[in-house]
């Protein structure tokens, strides 16, 4: 019984068994040696990529904070029968990484309205606001009026790019009209699934939300006897059926199972939105593959629909999901939606051109996830580490800083634990809380280089805009353009004096135009 030790004495009994653990191979020195030259040659030999990206694809991990990665990670290899420390995921093979600051405007820790406003739209603003600046109001629906600020999917679309949301949860999330106060009603505000269809021009949606976008009691086709299923539009609008009169010029498709997803050809398909939960969709240990495709097949779809374009696309991929697993302490749920989305990020990248395509994977936020308790290696990460608490039970090595899995009885901690454990938690909530720490900024492609080192996180849609040439700040393609055409000129038969006066000439205009 390692209680029965001082917890100095437990961690010396535990590096006493430590061999067992290990990889025969790591304990000699030459395997790290060479392993750190082969990353430094490759780090040495790496090339800035200053190409303008003709296409985004960002990957959202909501609420998938550094522990979450690490933790990913591990889950990961040890699912693939490794010990899982020392898995590569895809994510982990971007050669660019910085740090993105989350806090919004009013908040220390932000949520994922206010951070989806900063990442998007390139402007901080307050928690529980979306779409508009910090000079509005939470709960005051007027004072949107004139604060409204746009995303890069407007800016994309506007440049003539496709443009796509992927999610896991509900492709509106923050709900229907049902859900609006009576005062917002009366001051002309509009339910976020109703500005789904008639804001940007949006060319892929996929994820979940059936029940937000139809008139109340509207049968589910899924799920007819479930009362929680049906319609929840007090409007009486179907929005489904607007979204479809208003492409009748286009080829376009409204799903919800997977077999009429599988039949859509994205070779001929202009539009297409797949809503196959009434709600959120399901996690992905739990998704029934008959009827609700994988987060990597919603992804191949969305890029094969939107790559038709030749002006190139911009497609968010959002891993919704591990959000909520985190919210409710289920850490193996968050997990294997990290996992799911890492898939979904190799699927992408087997798609698209490196030369071409700027990837991102980040988050909006953290969790309150600890990571703790000196485990052997290769030790499941869902698992008990090897020490015990002063109460003389086990603990998990992963546990939360707050949320449901808070539970004293008789003055004690319950034992664990079970497929569907929650993860124990410090102080108890219903729902366990974002944290507030920074989140990490994976990048490669064209322009990957401007998202190393520390920033805002309205940093990022400005440097993706730039690499795309979208929005505002032209420099990029100006300066590209001017670079291409000297470049193209000096190995032509002129003379130098031409070249010369191309590269300053495009200098001069990249500076009017900065």
């Amino acid at each position: 019984h390692l209680w029965m030790f001082s917890d100095l004495k437990q961690l010396d009994f535990l590096l006493s068994l430590r061999d067992q653990s290990f990889q025969f191979e790591e304990k000699n020195p030459e395997f790290w040696r060479a392993q750190a030259q082969t990353t430094l040659k490759s780090a040495l030999s790496r090339k800035l990529n200053t190409n303008v990206a003709k296409n985004i694809v960002l990957f959202l991990g909501d609420g998938m904070g550094i522990t979450t990665i690490t933790a990913a990670r591990i889950l990961k290899g040890q699912l693939e029968n490794q010990t899982g420390e020392e898995t590569v995921m895809t994510m982990d093979t971007f050669p660019y990484v910085g740090l993105a600051k989350v806090y919004s405007v009013d908040f220390q820790i932000p949520d994922s309205a206010a951070t989806a406003t900063a990442y998007l739209c390139g402007v901080k603003t307050n928690l529980n606001m979306v779409g508009l600046s910090a000079a509005a109001q939470n709960g005051v629906c007027r004072t949107q009026k004139g604060n409204e600020v746009t995303s890069i999917l407007k800016w994309a679309k506007d440049a003539g790019k496709s443009v796509g949301v992927v999610t896991t949860t509900r492709v509106q999330h923050w709900y229907s009209d049902a859900d609006m106060p009576a005062s917002a009603k009366r001051d002309g505000c509009t339910d976020i699934a109703a500005q789904l269809i008639n804001n940007t021009d949006i060319d892929v949606v996929i994820g979940g939300g059936r029940k937000y976008m139809t008139p109340k009691g509207t049968v589910d086709p899924e799920y007819p006897l479930d009362r929680s299923s049906l319609g929840k539009r007090q409007d009486n609008r179907n929005l489904i059926d607007e979204w479809i009169s208003m492409k009748k010029e286009k080829v376009a498709h409204y799903v919800w199972n997977k077999k009429e997803f599988d039949a859509v050809d994205p070779e001929t398909t202009d539009y297409l939105m797949a809503l196959f939960e009434p709600g959120d969709m399901r996690y992905e240990v739990e998704r029934d593959p008959l009827m609700d495709p994988s987060i990597i097949e919603t992804t191949e779809k969305a890029i094969r629909i939107l790559q038709k374009n030749p002006k190139g696309f911009f497609l968010l991929v959002e891993g919704g999901r591990i959000d909520q697993g985190h919210h409710a302490s289920r850490a193996s749920m968050a997990l294997h939606e990290a996992v799911a989305l890492d898939n979904a990020v190799a699927r992408s990248l087997q798609l698209t051109n490196e030369d071409e395509t700027l990837t991102i994977v980040t988050a909006d936020h953290s969790h309150s996830l600890s990571f703790n308790g000196y485990p052997f290696r290769g030790n499941s990460i869902l698992g008990k580490s090897p020490l015990y608490g002063q109460d003389l039970l086990p603990y998990t090595t992963l546990m939360y800083g707050n949320g449901p899995g808070h539970k004293i009885i008789d003055n004690k901690r319950p034992d664990i634990q079970s497929k569907d454990y929650i993860q124990q938690a410090a102080v108890p909530l219903d729902s366990e809380t974002h944290g507030g720490e920074d989140v990490a900024v994976l990048a490669r492609g064209p322009m990957a280089h401007l998202f190393q080192g520390v920033n805002e996180q309205s940093y990022l849609a400005h440097a993706m805009a730039y690499a795309a040439c979208v929005g505002a700040n032209q420099q990029h393609c100006v300066a590209t353009t001017s670079y291409r055409l000297a470049e193209s000129r000096s190995s032509a038969p002129h003379s130098s004096l031409t070249s010369v006066l191309s590269v300053l000439l495009g200098s001069i205009m990249a500076l009017f135009l900065y």
